[in-house]
């Protein structure tokens, strides 16, 4: 929740995004793991981010370093279906301008927490409202012994922003 490990990115913007992106992550000494379309764009650029091809099991990491994934997906469904395939389903954001795409999104995953132009940095207890945080579980049931219907519920936060960031 306060780190990315996967950044997935539409063609259309990939040209122009990467190369700004990989320029600030540099700058911070982040790794790139980029998938091969990624690859071949982010090879090109003169930069000083070091960028190394994606191998099969990269982004099925929760990197806990300065490294970031990196993919191009053709649409929100190919986004979709690479983090349902890859996901801890503990954090996902979306960053669009399209509403149908970010409510497609919400919708189809089951992450505890799932944002809207907005960073997964805001996927804390507090930020919630809920005090202090004693503890972070993505697991769907939370009680033992006896259960109820309220010990049956799960939650799904959903937060919606315009860009927001938590520094």
């Amino acid at each position: 929740c306060n780190a990315l490990d996967t950044v997935l990115v539409h063609p259309a913007i990939a040209q122009e995004f990467l190369p700004k992106m990989a320029l600030r992550l540099a700058k911070s000494g982040v790794e790139l793991r980029a998938s091969s379309e990624s690859f071949d764009i982010l090879q090109k650029l003169q930069h000083e981010a070091k960028v190394v091809a994606a191998g099969p099991e990269d982004f099925d990491q929760e990197w806990l370093a300065l490294i970031l994934g990196v993919r191009l997906v053709a649409n929100v469904d190919e986004a979709i279906a690479h983090i349902q395939q890859h996901t801890t389903e503990h954090t996902e954001s979306i960053l669009t301008n399209d509403w149908h795409n970010a409510t497609k999104f919400v919708n189809a995953l089951s992450s505890s927490a799932i944002f809207v132009n907005a960073s997964t940095r805001f996927n804390d207890g507090g930020q919630f409202g809920l005090g202090a945080e004693v503890a972070v579980s993505t697991q769907k049931l939370h009680a033992r012994g006896p259960m109820g219907l309220k010990e049956l519920t799960t939650y799904k936060w959903i937060g919606y922003g315009d860009g927001h960031v938590r520094p």
